[in-house]
């Protein structure tokens, strides 16, 4: 007697699951992005302190980046000087240019553009290593041999982005001014005099520390995002490819969002 073969079920998944799945792979999202933070802030205070790690990512993300920033900064500053220039000596008030500049770049232009630039060469990048060492099961050998890859990858990147990111904040706005002095000064004829006392006298340590949270605030994001989605890459690599797309892309929405949040909240009404 021949028994006839059961044909499988063929059916997808349900409408239901279909109009779920973005909504779940996105708390997956958001769930595995707090779990390892906080696994990497832990670890942060924690023995054995990897120094040496340390370092290491304070010169790649912080002493490598020094180019870049200084560069993007001089000519920042520069467009925004002749910018300035031009609309406000239709009313006679180029003498206030320096104090605009200023607080310009040391509020808002210094920390969201010097995040930005450290997103696009250092956070990519340690997404991208992460990833690699990932596909490769580096990051599994080292759990292997009793090391926690969190501490030893992830805690000394995060610290470094915090201590660098505020720094390459205060070079942006040193060589932005610099490159708005040459434009307003050298080549627009705005008064030297002015334009520097304008500054002294109403730029405050509050706008200073507004750009300074704001950096410290940035390079956390950008280590913790990048981190993430290099530490749990998959796929090889194509994978390690996408995952440091989704770094930056990831990393410059939430630089911007933040820097929105900061404003709102430090901003006197």
């Amino acid at each position: 007697m021949v028994m006839a073969a059961v044909e499988p079920d063929e059916k997808g998944p349900s409408w239901a699951a279909r109009l779920l799945d973005p909504f779940v792979k996105l708390f997956d999202t958001i769930g595995s992005y707090i779990l390892l933070t906080v696994q990497t802030l832990v670890w942060v205070i924690r023995p054995p302190y990897r120094l040496s790690q340390l370092f290491a990512a304070m010169d790649f993300i912080g002493v490598q980046s020094v180019f870049i920033v200084s560069l993007t900064g001089v000519f920042s500053g520069m467009v925004l000087a002749l910018q300035t220039v031009y609309s406000l000596r239709q009313f006679s008030a180029e003498g206030v240019v320096g104090l605009v500049v200023a607080v310009s770049l040391t509020r808002e232009i210094s920390p969201v553009f010097a995040a930005l630039m450290v997103t696009a060469r250092a956070g990519s990048a340690m997404a991208a290593e992460l990833g690699n060492m990932r596909v490769t099961e580096q990051i599994d050998a080292l759990t292997t041999m009793g090391v926690s890859p969190v501490q030893y990858l992830l805690s000394p990147r995060m610290v470094a982005s915090v201590l660098m990111v505020p720094l390459l904040c205060v070079l942006y706005t040193c060589v932005g001014m610099a490159g708005s002095w040459v434009v307003a000064v050298e080549w627009m004829s705005v008064d030297p005099g002015i334009f520097i006392s304008n500054i002294e006298k109403s730029l405050t340590l509050d706008d200073f520390w507004m750009g300074e949270i704001k950096a410290a605030a940035f390079g956390f994001l950008i280590a913790s995002i990048s981190c993430r989605q290099g530490f749990y890459a998959s796929g090889g690599a194509k994978g390690v490819g996408e995952a440091t797309t989704q770094a930056v892309v990831q990393s410059a929405v939430a630089l911007l969002i933040t820097n929105y949040v900061i404003t709102n909240l430090l901003t006197p009404i």
